[in-house]
């Protein structure tokens, strides 16, 4: 099924999205190096809401790419921070090395697509 390519209006509207999501992702991302720094939870379901409703609007645009960078990126961590719970309860320290290399490459995947974004490029397919 063929979509249309987003008019101006549409873009400027995706773009105002993608920046609250990364912003959203951002403070998520940050808050998780810090300790006691933790806001995520709740901003970070409130960012993979809009994207998952608002990830229809972008279909035939570059912006699309981001959606899924944005969704996968918040798919991914869970699935790692999951994994890699039993860490803390077993050795407090292996759980919070995983947990700080986790967080960092969130934070990366974050940065990497705000910057993408902001020079108005697509995501690459890849993790």
């Amino acid at each position: 099924m063929n979509q249309p390519v987003p008019d101006a209006q549409q873009l400027q509207s995706l773009n105002t999205v993608g920046t609250i999501s990364y912003v959203l992702h951002l403070i998520v991302a940050v808050g998780a190096l810090i300790p006691g720094g933790q806001l995520g939870p709740v901003l970070l379901i409130a960012a993979l809401v809009i994207d998952l409703v608002k990830r229809p609007m972008a279909e035939g645009s570059w912006h699309a790419s981001h959606f899924r960078w944005r969704i996968r990126t918040v798919w991914i961590a869970a699935l790692l921070y999951a994994l890699t719970a039993p860490l803390w309860f077993l050795f407090l320290l292996p759980g919070w090395v995983a947990w700080a290399l986790i967080s960092v490459w969130f934070l990366y995947r974050i940065v990497t697509g705000m910057l993408r974004m902001n020079q108005g490029q697509p995501m690459e397919t890849s993790l």
